[in-house]
């Protein structure tokens, strides 16, 4: 069993936990993830890309959003509790070299398995620049941790109420457009927002890296839950990934199977919420 040496709440329903794994933690690289499971017997496996790694301590930083019921049973966890499973690091690391000049973009809950892609980018000599995009203020998360690994960092949220009034696209198209291009760009996020990074990187042919970590569900390639049209090909995001050649990724695909499971995934997060004594998203929850 893993211990909980901490807990913060990030934002409404974005949790971070540091958690007891030193073998992950020792041995996991960016861009990998966990499989987390909060009950040994009947618990969900829960895939999730590793945040940030203490050798030192052997510990791993997981952050999550409460989706559904498995979610929402972890963020009950306290510090001092313990998660009954961790198995990792899983997953293929991120290709890691000396580029030149890197930017890496993150949507939401995404710029915390961006953060030690981007610790490792200009530990490999890389000038980095990083785009963090939200919907406010308050979705804003690892904003300090970015600001201190990476050389310049630039936030946007769909309203104005931080940084810039924007959609990531638009800083991302001014690094692009530059008459030092970057050498490499790497996003994570919503696949809606990675789809549009890719686009905005192809204009002007930058090479992209995309994570599409958010599509998995057993971490093991058996339930085929993930699987995804790379290049024309069939590829499993858990075996095969969690990160391809953007260019090559049938985004418009993959969140078409997305949306096969949307209404039950509602419905369950609506119910785990009146379970949590929260507000449900969207009404009070009268009528369920």
């Amino acid at each position: 069993m893993n211990k909980i040496v901490d807990k913060r709440q990030l934002s409404a329903e974005v949790y971070e936990m540091v958690v007891e794994a030193p073998h992950i933690a020792w041995s996991g690289k960016a861009g990998q993830f966990i499989i987390v499971q909060t009950d040994t017997e009947w618990g969900e496996r829960i895939p999730l890309t590793i945040a940030d790694a203490d050798t030192e301590a052997g510990t791993l930083t997981i952050v999550f959003q409460t989706v559904g019921a498995s979610t929402h049973k972890l963020a009950l966890k306290n510090k001092g509790e313990f998660i009954d499973n961790i198995l990792g690091p899983l997953g293929n690391p991120t290709h890691i070299e000396q580029f030149g000049r890197v930017v890496c973009v993150g949507g939401g809950i995404g710029a915390a398995p961006l953060f030690p892609i981007v610790k490792a980018m200009k530990t490999a000599g890389n000038h980095v620049s990083v785009i963090i995009g939200a919907r406010t203020k308050d979705l804003v998360i690892f904003e300090d941790r970015m600001r201190k690994a990476a050389d310049e960092l630039i936030i946007v949220t769909d309203d104005g109420s931080w940084g810039k009034k924007a959609l990531v696209t638009e800083p991302l198209k001014e690094y692009c457009a530059a008459s030092h291009k970057p050498d490499m760009t790497v996003a994570i996020g919503p696949p809606i927002m990675m789809k549009f990074c890719e686009k905005t990187a192809a204009e002007f042919d930058v090479p992209i890296m995309v994570s599409l970590n958010t599509i998995m569900i057993d971490g093991t390639g058996m339930c085929g839950g993930c699987r995804v049209t790379v290049g024309g090909e069939t590829k499993f995001v858990c075996v095969d990934g969690p990160e391809f050649d953007g260019h090559k990724v049938d985004f418009d695909n993959m969140m078409l199977r997305m949306k096969a499971f949307k209404a039950r995934e509602d419905k369950d997060h609506h119910r785990c919420h009146l379970k949590m004594g929260l507000e449900p998203p969207g009404g009070t929850g009268q009528g369920v």
